[in-house]
Parts: C-alpha cells; structure tokens; sequence
C-alpha cells in the first residue's frame, strides 16, 4: 500500500502518512495552544483503543481507499472533537455523512484505480490496532507531527 500511496496520493508526498481522519481541517496551527491539548487528551481519552481491519475498498469519484471496519469508532472520534469545536465541522461542512476512509490514490482515472485495487485486495486484510491520535499542522509545504493523543 505505500508505494501506491506513494506514487498515486498526493498527500503521501508532502509528508501525510496512512490514516483515517478524524476531523480536518481543525483550528489554525496558531490557536492550537497548551489548552486545546488539554482539551484534545480529555476527549481522546474518554475513547477506548481499539482494533480495525482494513478487507475492502471504495471509491470517492477520482479517489480509491480502503474501508476501515468497524467504522463506528472513527465516526464517534470525528463527532467528538466536531462537537468539542464546533466551529471546525467535518471537511468544512461539505457533506452530510462523512465516511471514515484511508485515501490509496487521487486525481487518476478508473482505469488505474481498478488496477491498484485488485493488487490492494490481494494483501487484505490488514489489521491495526487503533490507540493514538496525531495532529498534523501544515508548514506551507510539508505535513508534521505536531502532537500524539492516546486513547483510554
């Protein structure tokens, strides 16, 4: 997957490793001070780890990715942080049901992503266990770490 991810993600290249979101876009990197990290631990922390597997794909048009199952924890994860900072709602308030997804590739014909897809299919499931949340600011250029939030 991350050769895919390499090659067909845009993200990948500037510095966003595998994930699923959980709320983007958050505050601006200059609001994010020591009492929004308090906050973020008090509400990440009220979440437990948890496992996930990742045995199929999807499509968003133009976007191949793999569906994380379950996707109930990711989607209590977004609501909890959405409903903590209103002011930041999911993906800007774009859509009406925001669908918990690890982005593959974007920006490329059906064509390719059929062909990355049935490689993916090949090496599933993987499996992870899910017991942090990063934050990633943007430097104008590259995504980093900023923080890391453990689950209860």
């Amino acid at each position: 997957m991350r050769a895919w991810r390499e090659r067909l993600d845009p993200g990948a290249r500037e510095g966003v490793p595998a994930h699923v979101t959980v709320l983007f876009p958050f505050l601006r990197e200059d609001c994010v001070d020591g009492a929004v990290h308090r906050a973020l631990e008090e509400v990440l922390a009220a979440h437990p780890a948890f496992p996930v597997r990742f045995e199929s794909c999807g499509r968003f048009p133009g976007v191949l990715y793999l569906a994380p199952e379950p996707d109930g924890p990711f989607r209590q994860l977004t609501r909890a942080i959405a409903d903590r900072w209103p002011e930041t709602p999911p993906f800007g308030g774009r859509f009406t049901d925001v669908v918990p997804h690890l982005t593959v590739a974007q920006g490329h014909e059906d064509a390719v992503l059929e062909t990355v897809e049935a490689e993916l299919l090949g090496g599933m499931p993987i499996t992870a266990l899910v017991s942090s949340v990063e934050l990633l600011v943007h430097d104008g250029t590259r995504w980093h770490e900023r923080a890391s939030f453990a689950l209860g």
